[in-house]
């Protein structure tokens, strides 16, 4: 299989594309603080435990859109480097298949695997 790189690029800058508009409309979304909801018949604690979770909900999406968008960012600066398709961790040639399937991957099966086992077990 010949793999297009310049495809590839181009559905991970669309990528890039759509996580930045998520984070800008999570960013929009969001309720300031001095909005507050009225007529709660717990009172107010009941209103800030609700806005206190809705807040930590949207800071850990807003914290994995980051984590991605800066997944995409090392892939294109790979590009320009020249090092796409090669593994972040030891070199080698990332599987064609592999890059087709999740194109901002960085590490080829058998290092994603040692670093997955590696986070699993204990110290």
């Amino acid at each position: 299989m010949t793999t297009n790189f310049n495809l590839l690029r181009s559905r991970v800058e669309m990528e890039r594309k759509r996580l930045t508009e998520e984070l800008e409309q999570l960013k929009m979304s969001a309720r300031p603080a001095s909005e507050r909801r009225e007529g709660s018949p717990f009172g107010k604690r009941e209103e800030e435990a609700t806005e206190s979770f809705e807040l930590e909900k949207r800071l850990a999406l807003e914290k994995r859109i980051r984590d991605q968008l800066a997944d995409v960012e090392h892939t294109l600066d790979k590009f320009e480097q020249g090092t796409y398709g090669l593994c972040d961790d030891c070199g080698q040639p990332i599987d064609p298949d592999r890059l087709e399937a999740l194109p901002h991957a960085n590490l080829c099966l058998s290092c994603k695997a040692k670093n997955a086992k590696g986070k699993s077990s204990p110290g």
